[in-house]
């Protein structure tokens, strides 16, 4: 299976992006590897060895190297100094179609160092380490001889329900749009589940929560200033549908949240595509597969409307077996849907 962007002239998520915005029954679709875990788990955010072990960051980084070499993903994301690395002092994107993006903000719920149990169960507080120029090219000033090498970037939120907290959110999310504005500097926006909201505070429920603020904080931002596309919780069907097709300059893409099984992650991107997303961006779920290059092939195929999900499965188990890769559980299990928590700390 031959990488699709790999016939396309620039990067592949301009691409897609352009004719998504032309034409509303476009199939196209859009994959992001997250590798930005190292801004939320510390030691554990490489994943873990075939024994057990963690990873080291520079096995972290090579996997990305080779997983923008095959070209099937579109967008890259990374924490900052992982950027500055690949991005900036190797150029690993300057002649590919997969497009660099670095996580912009870290909001106190995604603190999940060892013993930070409590963070992700406390209302979210705004919070940034790094900022546009660092992401840009790599140190605080960014005028000077060299280009930018990155123009894309995640910004973050997580909103409860409490308007002084949720306030804050929105102020910072705000400050950072100017700051983008003024700097050339494209984003697309997560926005999380509460993570510290009573029921009672979303009588509607959360997916209606979470579809209600994206539309109402995006109608006070002009087109200079809003994002390529969402990545959010899938809302489910009809939720998902409603937001797809309220505003079709808005792109709706999914987070994959926890590992499961992998007919959670390809099932995921199939029943979401099918009610209007058009983007998912997944972590865990790549980066805990036996091999996530043959992981992310299958991925692509099932996106691209080659393979339904579940025979996708069928073709991953069978690409490990004949490369001797012993899985993580049996196919019967494998095949099963599982229920997995869109949130970091859960």
């Amino acid at each position: 299976m031959e990488p699709i962007s790999g016939t396309l002239v620039g990067k592949s998520l301009d691409h897609k992006l352009d004719r998504l915005l032309a034409d509303p029954g476009c199939r196209d679709f859009i994959l992001a590897d997250a590798k930005d875990a190292d801004m939320a788990f510390g030691l554990a955010a490489p994943g873990h060895r075939a024994g057990g072990s963690f990873r080291s960051l520079e096995e972290f980084r090579d996997t990305i190297r080779e997983i923008v070499r095959q070209g099937l993903v579109d967008v890259m994301l990374m924490s900052a100094s992982t950027s500055e690395r690949l991005a900036i002092d190797d150029e690993l994107f300057a002649s590919s179609a997969v497009t660099p993006a670095v996580r912009m903000n870290d909001t106190t719920d995604i603190w999940l160092a060892a013993g930070s149990a409590t963070y992700p169960r406390q209302p979210a507080l705004p919070f940034a380490t790094t900022t546009i120029a660092h992401a840009q090219v790599g140190r605080l000033d960014a005028s000077g001889p060299s280009a930018p090498r990155v123009d894309l970037g995640l910004f973050s939120i997580t909103l409860n329900g409490d308007a002084v907290l949720d306030r804050e959110m929105l102020t910072a999310y705000r400050d950072f749009r100017h700051q983008a504005e003024r700097a050339g500097f494209r984003h697309f926006l997560e926005v999380f589940f509460p993570n510290a909201m009573p029921p009672e505070r979303a009588p509607l429920g959360i997916a209606r929560f979470v579809a209600d603020h994206v539309v109402r904080l995006l109608a006070g931002v002009p087109r200079a200033g809003r994002p390529l596309f969402l990545k959010i919780p899938y809302l489910g069907p009809e939720i998902t549908e409603q937001l797809a097709s309220y505003d079709r300059s808005l792109i709706v893409g999914i987070l994959g949240g926890s590992a499961g099984t992998t007919h959670d992650a390809f099932a995921l991107v199939a029943d979401s595509k099918r009610h209007g997303a058009r983007v998912a961006l997944f972590g865990r779920k790549i980066n805990a597969a036996e091999h996530q290059l043959e992981f992310l092939r299958f991925l692509r195929a099932v996106a691209d409307d080659v393979l339904p999900a579940h025979e996708g499965v069928r073709a991953y188990h069978a690409e490990l077996a004949r490369l001797g890769i012993r899985p993580n559980r049996p196919l019967d299990e494998d095949l099963q849907l599982t229920h997995t928590a869109a949130a970091y700390g859960a």
